[in-house]
């Protein structure tokens, strides 16, 4: 690899963070979005441009399939213009109806981005050093979720919704050029046939796999906590709890920690390994979603603030945590089809988790128990996946 490894990690942070810039820049401004649409003030209907962004991720198992037949590269700058005009026809869009469609194509170019972006990685590097390069990636990455909504109430303030939503695509332009710079990582020597029969091969290879299967179960359940809260979180503060004042602090400052438990989990898989890190973290994610549901039904619905989201953000903190260990280990034993593997991975957490999250977020309207009472349960099954791997601790495949 021509590229030093530390620009690597810092363009592939850059290329996942617009997934993540998609998101976070937009949820100051759900606000004006009800207003502008003529929308009640407790509807949770704007919330549909962050659901819509999330479900066009089910393009992943179609660019997978090319991936792994012409490359990362062309598939990765596919999806860049995917991204772009999606973004650009969602600012402009005369309806709510037709936002999120073009959130959706938007979401798909953002699927194009990210899965190759993974598979990338995982062409170049397996196993614990995998995990430790995800963290890494992840570690800059989720410095999105720390500036995206201090962005999007500054340019709210000055300007317009409207531009909020064009911030994204133009910082997708500025990447895009930088992306010219990256080589190959799957070589053609490498590459499967693209026809009906390797297709299925493929896919059957992805999805019979048990460990595959096992992690990639804990991504998508955690995927589906992360995303049920990140569509609600402005309801929740500015509806629930009636300080709406507080949304930008709060989510930013839960940012800071979720990156900084990524980085400590760099650490704590290189030292001790994915497999070992991974059953400590989702035992103590487990634990901490049963004191909160706990304290829920003690102190009554919803708890108060300080009890709430100190324990939202240990846990979404904790599941950012986790998420390398689990793609690092669910794509391992599947270097050969990467690509299938990732946009399957990427598929299942993003597009299945998103949509059984925004069935949580639904549920929100006056309480938080269904989001409390789902990361308990979350918490549970993840623990019997994850211990249910029980492979002699030097084989990581």
């Amino acid at each position: 690899m021509k590229m030093k490894p530390g620009e690597f990690i810092a363009l592939s942070a850059c290329t996942m963070m617009l997934t993540a810039l998609g998101i976070d820049i937009m949820l100051p401004v759900l606000g004006a979005l009800r207003k502008h649409f003529g929308l009640e003030p407790a509807s949770t209907a704007a919330a549909q441009v962050i659901g819509f962004f999330f479900m066009g991720q089910v393009a992943q198992i179609i660019f997978g399939v090319l991936s792994d037949r012409f490359g990362r590269l062309p598939i990765l700058r596919i999806g860049f213009p995917l991204y772009i005009i999606g973004g650009l026809a969602a600012a402009f869009a005369p309806s709510l109806q037709l936002m999120c469609a073009a959130r959706f194509f938007a979401g798909m170019g953002a699927s194009a981005v990210f899965m190759t972006t993974i598979a990338g990685v995982r062409d170049r590097f397996v196993g614990d050093e995998m995990a430790r390069i995800m963290s890494l990636i992840f570690t800059i990455f989720l410095f999105t979720p720390v500036v995206a909504p201090f962005l999007g109430m500054a340019i709210l303030n000055i300007s317009s919704w409207k531009m909020v939503f064009l911030t994204p695509p133009i910082f997708a332009v500025i990447i895009f050029l930088w992306s010219l710079r990256l080589e190959e990582s799957l070589l053609p020597g490498q590459r499967v046939a693209l026809n009906w029969k390797s297709i299925r091969k493929s896919i059957r290879t992805v999805i019979s796999n048990p460990v595959f299967l096992r992690y990639a179960g804990v991504s998508t359940l955690l995927f589906m906590a992360l995303s049920a809260y990140v569509s609600s979180s402005e309801h929740i503060v500015g509806e629930i709890y009636g300080k709406p004042e507080l949304f930008a602090w709060i989510f930013g400052s839960m940012g800071l920690v979720m990156a900084l438990f990524t980085l400590l989990n760099s650490r704590l898989s290189s030292r001790y390994g994915a497999r070992r890190t991974i059953k400590w973290l989702v035992v103590l994610y487990t634990i901490i979603a049963g004191i909160l549901l706990l304290l829920t039904s003690a102190l009554g619905d919803p708890p108060t603030m300080p009890v709430f989201f100190i324990a939202i953000t240990l846990l979404m903190a904790l599941n950012l945590a986790i998420e390398p260990n689990s793609s690092a280990l669910g794509l391992e034993p599947l270097g050969e089809m990467a690509g299938m593997a990732s946009s399957v991975y990427g598929t299942a957490f993003f597009f299945i988790g998103a949509s059984l999250g925004s069935v949580i977020s639904y549920l929100m309207v006056k309480e938080v128990f269904p989001l409390v009472l789902s990361y308990f349960i979350i918490g549970l099954i993840a623990v019997i996946l994850v211990f249910s791997d029980r492979r002699p601790f030097s084989k990581e495949i």
